[in-house]
C-alpha cells in the first residue's frame, strides 16, 4: 500500500448524541435483549462482534468474561460461553489483546507479530528468564509438550521433585511462571482451560483448530489493519487512541494504520462536538434513531474500560476502585454502571454473596440528570442479574443517594 497522505482537511460532523447512538449501535447495545435465551450462536457472534472479551482475575460479582454477554444478551447458561473457549471446535483462544483477552481465532495469525516480539516486549521478568534461564524455558516447555494441559504450579512441582538430583539451586516458582508466561506470550503453548481460575497450558497444536494454525501469517501492515478494523467495527466511532488502546497497539504503527484505513474509505475522519480529538467513523456504521438499553455494564466492558471515551460518550467520569484504599472509594469496590436508554445513569456497588443467596447493593448512586424511572428499571435489572447468578435475592444497603429509592 502507497504512504498514507495527509488526513482531508474537510471533515463531517457529528453531534454528540448521534455519536453515542453510534456507538452503542456498534457495541450491541441499542437494541432491546432477546427474548429467548441465548445460546452459542448469538454468543459467538457477539464476541466476533466485540472482537476481544477482557479477563480479569476479581470474582466478587462473576468473572469479568462472562458479564458484556450478560450486558446485551441478558441471562444464557455459562457452559455455552465456556464451550466457545474452552471445547473443540475451538471459537475462541486466550492471549494478550487487551490485557489478558480471549479473542476469536481468526484472529490469531493477526498476533503473531505480537508473539515474534516476545523477547523484546514481554514484560521484564519473562524477558529476563528467556535471556538468563534459557534452559528452564526449554525444560518448561517439554513438560507441557509431554504432559499438557498442565498449569505452571504442577510443573513447578515437578521440576521440584527433580531438583534433588541435581546440583544447587536450579529452579523455584517465580521463574516457572515467568518461563512459562514467556513462552504463552510468544505463542509456543497457548491457553487449554482453566481449572478455576488457574490456566492450563498445552501447544498450539493440541488446542487451536488446524485451518488456524495453517493460516498464513500476514504481512505486519496488514495484521495490524485487520486489528484496528474490527476495533472500528466494534466502537462505531472512535479517536486514534481509542483504536490503538482496543488491542494495545504501538502508537506510531497504530497511527500509520489508522491512515491507511483512511484512505481505502473505510474509516471516515469526523468532528464529534464535544470531542477535542479527530474521531473515525466505521464506514459500516449505522446510527439508531432509539436506543433502549436498560442494562449493567461491567467495569472490563468494551464500553466502558477506556475512562476518557466515557466521559467523551457520556459525560460520566468512572474509575474502577479495586485498588483505592477502602475509606477513600468514593463509589465502591466493584461498581457497575447503568445503561439506560442511551445514558448511564447511575451506578451499583455489587457483591455476590453465595453464602447468604443474596446479591449485596453496597451502595447506589444516580446521575444529577437520571430519570424518574431509574429506580425501577435498576430494580428490575438487579432481579435479573440476581438470579442468573443463581442467588435468591438482592439486598439494597443503606448507602448512596439511589438506595432508599431501590430498597
Amino acid at each position: 500500500m502507497r504512504p498514507a497522505p495527509a488526513l482531508p482537511r474537510r471533515r463531517e460532523r457529528l453531534g454528540a448524541a448521534e455519536a453515542r447512538r453510534i456507538a452503542l449501535g456498534a457495541t450491541g447495545l441499542a437494541a432491546p435483549r432477546p427474548d429467548a435465551m441465548a445460546g452459542a450462536r448469538q454468543l459467538r457472534a457477539l464476541v466476533e462482534r466485540l472482537g476481544v472479551v477482557q479477563i480479569d482475575s476479581v470474582n466478587v460479582l462473576q468473572r469479568a468474561h462472562y458479564l458484556p454477554a450478560f450486558t446485551r444478551l441478558g441471562p444464557y447458561p455459562l457452559e455455552a460461553f465456556d464451550r466457545l473457549a474452552h471445547y473443540a471446535p475451538r471459537r475462541l483462544f486466550e492471549y494478550w489483546g487487551h490485557e489478558a483477552s480471549l479473542l476469536p481465532v481468526r484472529l490469531q495469525p493477526h498476533l503473531r507479530w505480537r508473539m515474534d516480539r516476545a523477547a523484546h516486549d514481554a514484560w521484564g521478568g519473562m524477558r529476563r528468564v528467556q535471556e538468563e534461564r534459557p534452559e528452564l524455558v526449554a525444560r518448561v516447555l517439554e513438560h507441557v509438550r509431554d504432559r499438557g494441559p498442565i498449569s505452571a504450579s504442577d510443573i513447578a512441582a515437578e521440576e521440584e521433585a527433580d531438583a534433588p538430583r541435581k546440583p544447587g539451586p536450579w529452579w523455584d516458582w517465580s521463574d516457572v511462571k515467568r518461563a512459562i508466561e514467556f513462552l504463552f506470550w510468544s505463542g509456543q503453548v497457548t491457553s487449554a482451560r482453566r481449572r478455576g481460575f488457574e490456566r492450563l497450558y498445552d501447544v498450539p497444536e493440541r488446542v487451536l483448530p488446524a485451518e488456524i494454525l495453517a493460516t498464513p501469517t500476514p504481512a505486519l501492515a496488514d495484521a495490524q489493519r485487520e486489528l484496528v478494523r474490527t476495533a472500528a467495527r466494534a466502537f462505531g466511532v472512535a479517536t486514534e487512541r481509542d483504536l490503538r488502546d482496543y488491542y494495545r497497539l504501538p502508537v506510531a504503527e497504530a497511527r500509520a494504520r489508522v491512515a491507511e484505513l483512511v484512505e481505502a474509505d473505510e474509516l471516515l475522519p469526523v468532528a464529534v462536538e464535544g470531542w477535542r480529538e479527530t474521531a473515525y467513523l466505521h464506514a459500516e456504521a449505522k446510527s439508531p434513531r432509539l436506543t433502549r438499553a436498560s442494562a449493567l455494564v461491567g467495569p472490563f466492558d468494551p464500553l466502558i474500560w477506556e475512562r476518557p471515551r466515557v466521559e467523551r460518550l457520556f459525560g460520566f467520569r468512572y474509575r474502577i476502585e479495586i485498588y483505592v484504599p477502602a475509606p477513600k472509594r468514593v463509589h465502591g469496590y466493584y461498581v457497575l454502571p447503568f445503561l439506560l436508554g442511551d445514558r448511564l445513569v447511575a451506578r451499583v456497588d455489587l457483591k455476590a454473596d453465595r453464602q447468604a443467596g443474596l446479591l449485596l447493593v453496597q451502595s447506589a448512586h444516580g446521575e444529577p440528570e437520571a430519570p424518574a424511572a431509574t429506580a425501577d428499571a435498576l430494580r428490575a435489572e438487579l432481579a435479573t442479574l440476581a438470579a442468573w447468578l443463581g442467588l435468591d435475592g438482592v439486598s439494597v444497603q443503606p448507602r448512596g443517594d439511589l438506595a432508599p429509592a431501590l430498597a
